[in-house]
């Protein structure tokens, strides 16, 4: 595990470490579990943009070129 060096003001660190404390953790946990979340973030995003242009590409779909949305008929329900 890397070790990083932060710069941050001075107000915003007193308040992330009485949520920390509130929270019954470390300031640490606290930014290494946001950074964890982030990044995996990242990638389930790429994975379901992925996925999304796969269907759109292989799609058997033929609506016609022609085909307009209705909203009447969206919202018929």
């Amino acid at each position: 595990m890397k070790n990083i060096t932060l710069a941050i003001d001075d107000g915003v660190l007193e308040k992330a470490r009485a949520v920390a404390e509130k929270r019954g953790t470390t300031l640490n946990a606290i930014v290494r579990d946001y950074l964890t979340l982030l990044s995996t973030e990242e990638q389930r995003w790429a994975r379901s943009k992925a996925r999304l242009k796969d269907l759109m590409d292989n799609s058997t779909a033929d609506i016609g070129p022609d085909f307009k949305w209705n909203r009447d008929e969206l919202y018929d329900d």
